[in-house]
Protein backbone atom coordinates (compact mmCIF):
# COMPACT_ATOMS: atom_id res chain seq x y z
CA UNK A 1 0.00 0.00 0.00
CA UNK A 2 1.38 3.42 -0.91
CA UNK A 3 1.79 5.99 1.84
CA UNK A 4 -0.95 8.14 0.33
CA UNK A 5 -3.33 5.17 0.26
CA UNK A 6 -2.47 4.35 3.89
CA UNK A 7 -3.35 7.88 5.02
CA UNK A 8 -6.64 7.84 3.07
CA UNK A 9 -7.56 4.46 4.58
CA UNK A 10 -7.02 5.82 8.09
CA UNK A 11 -8.60 9.28 7.98
CA UNK A 12 -10.51 9.39 4.70
CA UNK A 13 -8.67 12.48 3.45
CA UNK A 14 -5.11 13.45 2.51
CA UNK A 15 -2.57 14.71 5.03
CA UNK A 16 -3.00 18.42 5.64
CA UNK A 17 -0.94 21.08 7.45
CA UNK A 18 -2.09 22.46 10.79
CA UNK A 19 -0.28 25.79 10.73
CA UNK A 20 3.24 27.10 10.22
CA UNK A 21 5.08 27.40 13.53
CA UNK A 22 8.62 26.92 12.22
CA UNK A 23 10.48 27.95 9.11
CA UNK A 24 13.37 25.63 8.33
CA UNK A 25 15.97 26.89 5.86
CA UNK A 26 18.59 24.75 4.18
CA UNK A 27 21.24 27.36 3.42
CA UNK A 28 23.59 25.13 1.45
CA UNK A 29 24.89 21.65 0.69
CA UNK A 30 28.56 22.32 1.36
CA UNK A 31 29.93 20.41 4.34
CA UNK A 32 33.30 19.57 5.83
CA UNK A 33 32.15 15.94 6.06
CA UNK A 34 30.60 13.38 3.72
CA UNK A 35 28.71 11.04 6.05
CA UNK A 36 27.52 7.66 4.79
CA UNK A 37 23.90 8.20 5.80
CA UNK A 38 23.58 11.84 4.66
CA UNK A 39 20.21 12.35 2.96
CA UNK A 40 21.30 15.63 1.31
CA UNK A 41 24.55 14.11 -0.07
CA UNK A 42 26.42 17.05 1.46
CA UNK A 43 30.18 17.30 1.11
CA UNK A 44 33.19 19.58 0.63
CA UNK A 45 32.66 19.89 -3.13
CA UNK A 46 29.00 20.92 -3.11
CA UNK A 47 28.45 24.46 -4.41
CA UNK A 48 24.80 25.23 -3.65
CA UNK A 49 24.35 28.01 -1.09
CA UNK A 50 21.64 30.52 -0.19
CA UNK A 51 22.52 34.07 -1.15
CA UNK A 52 22.07 37.19 0.96
CA UNK A 53 19.05 38.39 -1.02
CA UNK A 54 17.13 35.16 -0.38
CA UNK A 55 18.03 35.33 3.31
CA UNK A 56 16.63 38.86 3.46
CA UNK A 57 13.38 37.57 1.99
CA UNK A 58 13.26 34.79 4.60
CA UNK A 59 13.80 37.36 7.35
CA UNK A 60 11.02 39.53 5.94
CA UNK A 61 8.64 36.55 5.95
CA UNK A 62 9.48 35.82 9.57
CA UNK A 63 8.99 39.46 10.54
CA UNK A 64 5.65 39.81 8.73
CA UNK A 65 4.04 36.62 10.03
CA UNK A 66 3.34 35.01 13.38
CA UNK A 67 6.24 32.57 13.16
CA UNK A 68 8.58 32.56 16.13
CA UNK A 69 11.19 29.94 15.25
CA UNK A 70 13.91 29.74 12.57
CA UNK A 71 15.56 26.33 12.11
CA UNK A 72 18.81 26.50 10.11
CA UNK A 73 20.30 23.45 8.45
CA UNK A 74 22.64 22.38 5.62
CA UNK A 75 25.15 20.76 4.77
CA UNK A 76 27.16 22.38 7.46
CA UNK A 77 25.14 25.61 7.58
CA UNK A 78 28.07 27.44 9.17
CA UNK A 79 29.96 27.26 5.86
CA UNK A 80 27.55 29.63 4.16
CA UNK A 81 29.32 33.04 4.15
CA UNK A 82 26.10 34.79 5.26
CA UNK A 83 25.32 32.34 8.09
CA UNK A 84 26.23 34.63 10.97
CA UNK A 85 24.33 37.51 9.41
CA UNK A 86 21.17 35.36 9.24
CA UNK A 87 21.49 34.24 12.86
CA UNK A 88 22.22 37.74 14.12
CA UNK A 89 19.31 39.36 12.28
CA UNK A 90 16.90 36.64 13.39
CA UNK A 91 17.93 37.01 17.02
CA UNK A 92 17.69 40.81 16.79
CA UNK A 93 14.06 40.28 15.72
CA UNK A 94 13.38 38.20 18.82
CA UNK A 95 13.16 34.89 17.01
CA UNK A 96 14.14 31.58 18.57
CA UNK A 97 16.96 30.20 16.42
CA UNK A 98 17.90 26.54 16.07
CA UNK A 99 21.08 25.47 14.27
CA UNK A 100 21.76 21.89 13.21
CA UNK A 101 25.49 21.29 13.41
CA UNK A 102 27.84 18.35 12.96
CA UNK A 103 30.15 19.58 15.79
CA UNK A 104 33.36 18.85 13.84
CA UNK A 105 32.89 22.13 11.99
CA UNK A 106 34.18 23.92 15.11
CA UNK A 107 37.69 22.81 14.20
CA UNK A 108 37.73 24.13 10.64
CA UNK A 109 39.74 27.27 9.88
CA UNK A 110 37.80 30.40 10.81
CA UNK A 111 35.18 28.47 12.79
CA UNK A 112 37.01 28.23 16.10
CA UNK A 113 34.79 30.86 17.77
CA UNK A 114 31.49 29.25 16.80
CA UNK A 115 30.74 28.01 20.34
CA UNK A 116 31.08 31.55 21.67
CA UNK A 117 28.99 32.91 18.79
CA UNK A 118 26.22 30.44 19.59
CA UNK A 119 26.41 31.24 23.28
CA UNK A 120 26.31 35.01 22.73
CA UNK A 121 23.21 34.64 20.54
CA UNK A 122 21.40 32.08 22.75
CA UNK A 123 21.12 29.68 19.79
CA UNK A 124 19.55 26.28 20.40
CA UNK A 125 21.91 23.60 19.09
CA UNK A 126 20.86 20.30 17.58
CA UNK A 127 24.06 18.33 17.09
CA UNK A 128 24.43 15.10 15.18
CA UNK A 129 26.23 12.35 17.09
CA UNK A 130 25.49 8.95 15.54
CA UNK A 131 26.44 7.05 18.72
CA UNK A 132 28.30 7.43 21.99
CA UNK A 133 31.27 5.22 21.05
CA UNK A 134 34.27 6.16 18.94
CA UNK A 135 34.22 3.11 16.66
CA UNK A 136 30.61 3.61 15.57
CA UNK A 137 30.90 7.35 14.97
CA UNK A 138 34.18 7.11 13.06
CA UNK A 139 32.78 4.28 10.92
CA UNK A 140 29.97 6.55 9.72
CA UNK A 141 31.73 9.92 9.69
CA UNK A 142 35.43 9.21 9.26
CA UNK A 143 38.44 8.74 11.53
CA UNK A 144 38.76 11.37 14.23
CA UNK A 145 35.14 12.53 14.03
CA UNK A 146 34.23 11.23 17.48
CA UNK A 147 37.23 12.84 19.18
CA UNK A 148 36.39 16.21 17.61
CA UNK A 149 32.72 15.82 18.53
CA UNK A 150 33.44 15.17 22.20
CA UNK A 151 35.87 18.12 22.34
CA UNK A 152 33.17 20.33 20.80
CA UNK A 153 30.58 19.15 23.32
CA UNK A 154 32.95 19.91 26.19
CA UNK A 155 33.43 23.43 24.83
CA UNK A 156 29.68 23.92 24.71
CA UNK A 157 29.27 22.57 28.25
CA UNK A 158 31.90 25.04 29.47
CA UNK A 159 29.76 27.83 27.98
CA UNK A 160 26.67 26.66 29.86
CA UNK A 161 25.11 24.51 27.15
CA UNK A 162 23.44 21.22 28.01
CA UNK A 163 22.84 22.08 31.65
CA UNK A 164 19.09 22.66 31.56
CA UNK A 165 19.17 26.34 30.60
CA UNK A 166 16.34 27.40 28.29
CA UNK A 167 18.65 29.84 26.49
CA UNK A 168 21.40 27.28 25.92
CA UNK A 169 19.69 24.09 24.90
CA UNK A 170 21.94 21.36 23.55
CA UNK A 171 20.24 18.39 21.90
CA UNK A 172 21.85 15.42 20.19
CA UNK A 173 20.63 13.35 17.25
CA UNK A 174 21.03 9.59 16.81
CA UNK A 175 20.75 7.89 13.43
CA UNK A 176 20.97 4.10 13.06
CA UNK A 177 24.16 2.94 11.36
CA UNK A 178 22.42 0.34 9.19
CA UNK A 179 19.11 -0.96 7.87
CA UNK A 180 17.31 -1.04 11.19
CA UNK A 181 15.10 1.31 13.15
CA UNK A 182 16.11 3.30 16.20
CA UNK A 183 15.46 1.82 19.64
CA UNK A 184 13.29 3.56 22.21
CA UNK A 185 14.21 7.24 22.32
CA UNK A 186 13.87 7.45 26.10
CA UNK A 187 16.00 4.39 26.79
CA UNK A 188 18.70 5.43 24.32
CA UNK A 189 18.76 8.96 25.77
CA UNK A 190 19.47 7.43 29.17
CA UNK A 191 22.33 5.41 27.66
CA UNK A 192 23.81 8.46 25.93
CA UNK A 193 23.61 10.59 29.07
CA UNK A 194 25.13 7.90 31.27
CA UNK A 195 27.99 6.99 28.93
CA UNK A 196 28.93 10.51 27.83
CA UNK A 197 28.94 11.77 31.42
CA UNK A 198 30.89 8.78 32.73
CA UNK A 199 33.52 8.77 29.97
CA UNK A 200 33.88 12.46 29.18
CA UNK A 201 31.94 14.50 31.74
CA UNK A 202 29.59 15.65 28.93
CA UNK A 203 25.97 16.64 29.56
CA UNK A 204 23.16 17.53 27.14
CA UNK A 205 19.43 18.18 27.27
CA UNK A 206 17.60 15.87 24.85
CA UNK A 207 18.32 13.06 22.42
CA UNK A 208 16.29 12.78 19.22
CA UNK A 209 16.21 9.49 17.34
CA UNK A 210 15.48 9.53 13.60
CA UNK A 211 15.13 6.76 11.08
CA UNK A 212 17.51 6.99 8.15
CA UNK A 213 15.51 8.22 5.19
CA UNK A 214 15.75 6.11 2.01
CA UNK A 215 17.11 9.02 -0.02
CA UNK A 216 20.53 10.51 -0.78
CA UNK A 217 23.63 8.51 0.14
CA UNK A 218 21.69 6.10 2.31
CA UNK A 219 19.48 5.18 -0.64
CA UNK A 220 22.60 4.62 -2.77
CA UNK A 221 23.90 2.29 -0.07
CA UNK A 222 20.58 0.41 0.06
CA UNK A 223 20.64 -0.07 -3.71
CA UNK A 224 24.26 -1.21 -3.84
CA UNK A 225 23.68 -3.67 -1.00
CA UNK A 226 20.37 -4.87 -2.58
CA UNK A 227 18.52 -3.88 0.59
CA UNK A 228 16.27 -1.10 -0.69
CA UNK A 229 13.06 -3.13 -0.86
CA UNK A 230 13.84 -4.86 2.42
CA UNK A 231 14.28 -1.52 4.16
CA UNK A 232 11.14 -0.03 2.61
CA UNK A 233 9.16 -3.08 3.76
CA UNK A 234 10.58 -2.63 7.26
CA UNK A 235 9.46 1.01 7.35
CA UNK A 236 6.01 0.19 6.06
CA UNK A 237 5.55 -2.68 8.50
CA UNK A 238 6.50 -0.38 11.38
CA UNK A 239 3.94 2.32 10.46
CA UNK A 240 2.47 3.91 13.59
CA UNK A 241 -0.67 6.01 13.15
CA UNK A 242 0.03 7.77 16.47
CA UNK A 243 2.92 9.61 14.78
CA UNK A 244 0.63 11.43 12.33
CA UNK A 245 -0.34 14.26 14.69
CA UNK A 246 3.27 15.22 15.38
CA UNK A 247 4.74 15.02 11.88
CA UNK A 248 7.02 18.03 11.32
CA UNK A 249 5.50 18.77 7.90
CA UNK A 250 2.19 19.64 9.53
CA UNK A 251 3.61 22.69 11.32
CA UNK A 252 6.73 23.55 9.34
CA UNK A 253 7.73 24.97 5.97
CA UNK A 254 11.09 24.05 4.46
CA UNK A 255 12.92 26.60 2.31
CA UNK A 256 15.68 25.45 -0.01
CA UNK A 257 18.92 27.29 -0.70
CA UNK A 258 17.29 28.76 -3.84
CA UNK A 259 14.12 29.93 -2.05
CA UNK A 260 11.90 27.05 -3.17
CA UNK A 261 9.20 26.07 -0.67
CA UNK A 262 8.65 22.43 0.32
CA UNK A 263 6.77 20.50 2.97
CA UNK A 264 9.98 19.22 4.56
CA UNK A 265 13.72 18.92 4.05
CA UNK A 266 13.30 15.43 2.60
CA UNK A 267 10.81 16.53 -0.04
CA UNK A 268 13.16 19.37 -0.87
CA UNK A 269 16.02 16.97 -1.61
CA UNK A 270 13.73 14.79 -3.73
CA UNK A 271 12.44 17.78 -5.71
CA UNK A 272 8.87 17.28 -4.47
CA UNK A 273 7.21 20.68 -4.58
CA UNK A 274 4.26 21.95 -2.60
CA UNK A 275 0.69 21.30 -3.69
CA UNK A 276 -0.10 23.17 -6.93
CA UNK A 277 -2.52 25.51 -5.13
CA UNK A 278 0.29 26.85 -2.94
CA UNK A 279 2.99 29.46 -3.58
CA UNK A 280 6.18 27.74 -4.67
CA UNK A 281 8.77 30.36 -3.70
CA UNK A 282 9.56 32.27 -0.52
CA UNK A 283 9.06 35.43 -2.60
CA UNK A 284 5.34 34.60 -2.76
CA UNK A 285 4.94 33.38 0.82
CA UNK A 286 1.27 33.24 1.88
CA UNK A 287 0.85 32.25 5.51
CA UNK A 288 -2.87 31.41 5.37
CA UNK A 289 -2.66 29.23 2.27
CA UNK A 290 0.42 27.43 3.55
CA UNK A 291 -1.11 26.86 6.98
CA UNK A 292 -3.94 24.74 5.54
CA UNK A 293 -2.16 23.17 2.55
CA UNK A 294 -2.38 19.60 1.39
CA UNK A 295 0.96 17.93 2.04
CA UNK A 296 2.87 16.26 -0.79
CA UNK A 297 3.75 12.71 0.25
CA UNK A 298 5.81 9.83 -1.10
CA UNK A 299 6.99 6.40 -0.02
CA UNK A 300 9.88 7.95 1.95
CA UNK A 301 7.24 9.35 4.34
CA UNK A 302 7.08 5.91 5.91
CA UNK A 303 10.44 6.86 7.45
CA UNK A 304 8.78 9.56 9.58
CA UNK A 305 5.92 7.31 10.71
CA UNK A 306 7.86 4.12 11.49
CA UNK A 307 8.01 3.02 15.11
CA UNK A 308 8.13 6.02 17.43
CA UNK A 309 8.39 8.29 14.39
CA UNK A 310 10.65 11.19 13.42
CA UNK A 311 8.76 14.25 14.60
Amino acid sequence: MTFKERILSIQGQPLRAKGVDIIQVNIGSKCNMACRHCHVTAGPDRKQEMDRETMETVLDVLKDNTISCLDITGGAPELNPHFRYLVGKARDSGLHVIVRTNLTIFFEEGMEDLPEFYSNNAVEIIASLPYYTESEVDRVRGKGAFEKSTRALKKLNNLGYGCGSFDKRLNLVYNPAGIFLAPSQGALEDDYKRELRKRFGITFDRLYTFANMPIGRFREYLILSTNLQRYMDKLEDAFNLLTLEGLMCRRLISIGWNGVLCDCDFNQILGLTLDADCPQSVKNFDYLRLSERLITVGEHCYGCTAGQGST
